[in-house]
């Protein structure tokens, strides 16, 4: 194997001889990030009785408005794992159907019913609970250990390979030499920006979102609408006694909306949802309002001898159709598939980790592709509309409804465990 230095990692910058290591471990894998990729890659390498280390930077799993969708592809590889009928004892809902409401009709945009699977429906879990699932899993296997609060600062490499991390957590710093490091840390990756690794390519999609919730009483409609007004939007999200909102903006109008207030926002919000009028009063300050800047990139190569970037640290997804989870989760279901072996046999090699991106770099373009248009064709359209929105005459079309279905459902070459 090639040991080249890359022109653009520095050796001297992600060593610094100067830290006192309090602690040094050595391990097979070691996966820095545990979001829905990382916590089930780790379950599938310790089920193989590879030794890996998972490393969280938080405490705890718990983040308010994560994404909370379970699409059927997922479900599956849980099924193939024997976890399925087990996790949905924990508490959910199923959405069967997604809907667009205008202020002229009422139009079902997806039907997943049809689908040839033992789970029709999108799962909405808490996905605390959901991490929390997989994690209690993994810890049935001795080979498997959990670090939280484990602040990754430095990349281990020897004559341009990566071989470990450095981590700042309980009480100092802390060392740990593995045969491959994963990095599911996230859009914002740390361990992309130590790599140094080119600016991910990428578009600029047309809009950003505000989550809150307010409740929902029972008599409500279930499931998943959007709701579009004139030149407004807002996606509702049935969570049982609550709605999730997610206020739909024009890219960069956030400030400009904080500019002119709550009560303008409250305002535009029953300008589309006026059955909202007796509860809106409760959204009252703006701690209650989670901003995301919405994004949808890639990186043109996702992984350096001895380094592989998985999830949203190598592609980083639109929220539309809720695909972002399921799409991480494929990616650690492909790589567990081809590293195994080479990992218990220490001798994983650029090809496997080049393999694990072609796999995978094909679904991503296809479904961003997909998020993109949608986004221009929907999004954009009732944004920059002061008319009553008419929704595109091909969302009617049955044959563009069963292919959303499919895409939305399972994606593009869905991922399936083979080990």
């Amino acid at each position: 194997m090639t040991t080249h230095l890359p022109s653009n990692l520095s050796e001297t910058q992600t060593i610094n001889p100067a830290h006192e290591i309090i602690d040094a471990q050595t391990t097979d894998c070691c996966i820095v990030g545990g979001g829905p990729a990382g916590v089930v890659l780790a379950l599938l390498l310790a089920r193989q009785g590879i030794p890996v280390m998972l490393l969280e930077v938080h405490k705890d799993f718990d983040r308010d408005f994560r994404g909370d969708t379970i699409h059927p592809s997922v479900m599956e590889i849980m099924e193939e794992l024997g976890l399925a009928e087990r996790l949905l004892q924990i508490p959910h809902s199923k959405l069967y159907q997604l809907n667009i409401q205008t202020e002229q009709e009422s139009l079902q945009l997806v039907d997943f019913t049809d689908l040839k699977t033992h789970y029709p429906y999108i799962t909405v879990m808490p996905q605390v609970r959901f991490l929390e699932f997989i994690i209690n899993e993994a810890r049935q296997y001795p080979n498997f250990h959990l670090v939280t609060g484990a602040n990754v600062q430095e990349l281990i490499q020897e004559n341009g390979v990566i071989q470990g991390v450095r981590y700042r957590g309980q009480g100092g710093w802390h060392e740990i030499r593995a045969h491959l490091v994963v990095g599911a840390d996230g859009r914002h990756s740390r361990l992309r920006q130590l790599a140094n690794f080119e600016p991910p390519v990428g578009t600029s999609p047309p809009m950003d979102v505000l989550w809150f919730r307010l409740p929902r009483k029972s008599e409500e409609p279930v499931g998943l609408m959007g709701r579009f007004g004139r030149g407004h939007i807002v996606a509702m999200l049935d969570r049982g006694e609550q709605w999730q909102l997610g206020y739909v903006i024009p890219k960069g109008g956030y400030q400009e909306l904080r500019t002119a207030g709550l009560e303008a926002l409250r305002k535009s919000i029953l300008g589309v949802v006026p059955e909202l009028e007796d509860r809106i009063h409760l959204l009252q300050d703006w701690s209650q309002i989670a901003f995301l800047s919405v994004e949808s990139n890639r990186l043109k190569r996702w992984y350096r001898l001895g380094l592989l970037l998985i999830g949203d640290a190598a592609h980083v997804m639109s929220p539309v159709a809720g695909v972002g989870i399921n799409y991480a989760i494929a990616d650690a279901v492909v790589a567990a598939n081809i590293l195994s072996e080479p990992l218990k046999n220490k001798g994983v090699e650029l090809h496997h980790l080049s393999l694990v991106q072609r796999r995978r770099e094909l679904p991503t373009r296809i479904i961003q592709t997909f998020q993109s248009l949608i986004q221009q064709q929907i999004f954009v359209r009732a944004l920059k509309s002061e008319q009553q929105f008419q929704p595109p005459a091909f969302v009617r079309l049955p044959l563009v409804r069963n292919i959303l279905a499919r895409l939305i459902g399972f994606g593009f070459s869905p991922a399936h465990v083979q080990i």
